[in-house]
């Protein structure tokens, strides 16, 4: 079988550019609906013509060779390894806002002041949680922050109890301009970490 052979073509390019094309169209499926759930109305409808015209590209494909198991088989791995990507490709991106919780029936006082020292907004509460008394605090930030967010809580306070959630909209807050570095407060810290 030479590499210009018809069946070089059918199961061996073929099948690739279908594992591929798949991967794509699944993946910028994945941005699409991150896109549609951030409310950008603009983006979205692109993304889902260049989603459907690569899927109707391979399903043409796979039709036109339905006697060809390596082409179902390179298509349910594109869609499986496009999730995959899609995934990767959603926390590169980190786009939007989210919510953070935090409850403790530690004094918060220290982990407000970090967080405040580092340009993140946060609103404290006092309330009564099954144990006693708790602090709940609050701060909206980027997604792209999270980990930061959450190792200044990890070092501060390693058993609060704190959830993230996803924030559609935010009108106004209080949101760093930087990246913050959470080496300022934690000398010790290594690099590249």
């Amino acid at each position: 079988m030479s590499f210009t052979s018809p069946d070089t073509f059918t199961y061996i390019v073929l099948p690739i550019l279908i594992f591929f094309a798949r991967i794509l169209d699944v993946s910028v499926g994945t941005l699409r609906i991150i896109f549609v759930s951030k409310g950008k109305k603009y983006i979205a409808p692109l993304l889902g013509f260049i989603e459907v015209f690569v899927w109707i590209l391979v399903i043409g494909q796979i039709m036109e060779n339905a006697d060809n198991i390596i082409c179902y088989i390179a298509y349910a791995a594109g869609f499986a390894t496009g999730n995959y990507v899609g995934m990767i490709l959603e926390e590169k991106i980190a786009l939007g806002n989210v919510i953070i919780r935090i409850i403790t029936q530690k004094d918060a006082s220290e982990l407000i002041i970090a967080m405040n020292n580092q340009n993140y907004g946060v609103t404290s509460v006092e309330a009564i949680g099954s144990k006693g008394g708790v602090h709940i605090l609050y701060t909206v930030i980027k997604r792209s922050a999270i980990n930061d967010v959450v190792e200044i809580i990890q070092q501060l306070n390693p058993k609060a109890f704190y959830t993230i959630e996803d924030v559609r909209f935010v009108s106004e807050g209080i949101f760093p301009n930087n990246k913050p570095s959470w080496s300022i407060l934690n000398p010790h810290r290594r690099k590249g970490k």
